[in-house]
């Protein structure tokens, strides 16, 4: 492959910007644009050692810095590396690639430095995935995911279900190739017995992507409510700033306010709507029908009552419009301002329940643990690691699962391991595609053009 080059570090200034080359020649582009003190040649330094120098270009030097080489393939890519260090500067850094470029590298593409690290072997496409986690994590949780993804947590959790299915396999081709004799090493009762358990781990590992997707991905959440209940000081308590405009008077809000925020482990996009009343002037009327609209389209509501008021014929209909949108069993219900004592009785609505004071914070955590509650039932696994976080690893899970689940349907209704045994290799090669042991160009090449330049 030729030898690449780019930015690996966020552009702007700052003490320290890196330069990365991946490739056959990354040595020899590094010595040819960095000139070490004293008389060791650069290559000839021990590699993934520090060597202070200077940079030079076609216009003599430019700046000084350290050089570090890696050569193949105890490398990230598994190619020959070099990382070049030079002042931050914007100025300097642009001549210092520039200065690769000249000597024989080419500006790497998105994503090309893991794309690499993936096609060597280096990394699974799940660990590379994790690359791309640890890049844009948002909370801790995601953090923690990320770096044990990166360590394999997942890839094995998976190996383990493709070997045992493999194994199955090979018993299955035995029986195929030896009907009359009895080569194989499960008999049908020990099969189904298998096949059960590794079903198992499947679904356990495709029902913790609710969870993974609310964390990494985030949740559309849309807060709703009567007017004058405090939707907007509960986005402005999550949210920790005041984002939302609060007053006493009704109609306040009239278009949706949006905001992401952290709560828990839980990423939310929050959208403050318009409240829900019967009536008002046309603008306000245009607010309401976005606020439905966005309702709608939520995957998480928090519905707000005033705790401090009887409920009324107006909190009717805003259960009602959650009920015709489908969202009761994701709606958390905040009964508001028990600061002010509790005057409301809200003990039969349809969905869990929280008493919060969105002005002192009061209720606050059991809000979090509430909503916590409904991404996390079967969603954490053994291991934070072996969390399934995107829709491509979840599909692949899911098809593996279904096409093990048709396999012990094929042998329960009577039919011989070999019918079963199409399905198995059906559920070895989804697995393969998650891993990327059997996945198509385009689709590394869509996962990995999401990185950055220069990762």
């Amino acid at each position: 492959m030729r030898t690449i080059s780019a930015i690996g570090t966020p552009h702007g200034v700052g003490a320290v910007s890196i330069i990365r080359l991946s490739g056959e020649d990354a040595l020899a582009v590094a010595e040819r644009v960095f000139c070490p003190k004293g008389s060791t040649p650069l290559a000839e330094r021990a590699p993934r050692s520090a060597v202070y120098g200077t940079f030079r270009d076609e216009r003599g030097e430019f700046d000084d810095g350290i050089a570090v080489l890696y050569p193949a393939p105890a490398s990230y890519t598994g190619e020959n590396m070099a990382e070049l260090m030079c002042h931050g500067g914007i100025l300097a850094t642009r001549r210092l690639l520039a200065a690769t470029v000249a000597v024989g590298a080419f500006p790497a593409v998105a994503g090309e430095f893991t794309k690499r690290a993936f096609i060597n072997g280096k990394l699974s496409l799940s660990q590379a995935e994790a690359v791309g986690l640890l890049i844009e994590a948002k909370t801790d949780s995601c953090l923690t995911i990320g770096i044990k993804q990166l360590g394999g947590a997942l890839t094995k959790r998976i190996n383990v279900c493709s070997d045992a299915l493999t194994a199955i396999a090979a018993s299955v081709y035995a029986y195929i190739d030896y009907p009359e004799e009895d080569l194989t090493d499960y008999a049908v009762p020990e099969l189904m017995a298998e096949l059960e358990r590794i079903g198992g781990e499947l679904n356990g590992l495709a029902s913790g992507y609710r969870y993974g997707k609310a964390v990494t991905e985030g949740v559309k959440c849309a807060i709703v409510g009567c007017p004058n209940v405090g939707k907007s000081s509960v986005l402005n308590l999550l949210a920790g700033e005041e984002r939302a405009i609060v007053t006493d008077i009704a109609g306040t809000t009239r278009d949706v306010v949006t905001e992401s925020v952290t709560l828990g482990d839980i990423l939310l996009h929050l959208a403050d709507t318009a409240g829900i009343r019967e009536g008002g002037g046309k603008i306000e009327r245009i607010g309401i029908q976005k606020s439905i609209d966005s309702l709608e389209s939520a995957e998480l509501v928090l519905a707000v009552f005033d705790g401090a008021r009887p409920a009324d014929e107006g909190d009717r209909q805003v259960i009602e419009h959650i009920n015709a949108a489908g969202k009761t069993a994701v709606t958390v219900g905040i009964i508001n301002k028990c600061d002010k004592g509790s005057v409301g009785d809200y003990s039969d609505l349809p969905f869990p329940t929280v008493r919060l004071s969105a002005v002192t914070g009061e209720g606050l955590e059991e809000l979090t643990a509430a909503v916590t509650a409904l991404y996390s039932e079967g969603g954490i696994q053994r291991d934070m690691g072996e969390t399934v976080v995107n829709a491509r690893q979840h599909g692949a899970i899911v098809k593996a699962a279904r096409a093990v689940e048709r396999a012990l349907d094929a042998l329960r209704a009577g039919y011989t391991q070999d019918v079963a045994g199409f399905d198995i290799e059906e559920a070895i090669a989804a697995l393969g595609e998650l891993e990327g042991r059997q996945v198509s160009e385009d689709i590394v090449n869509e996962i990995f053009s999401r990185f950055c330049v220069g990762k």
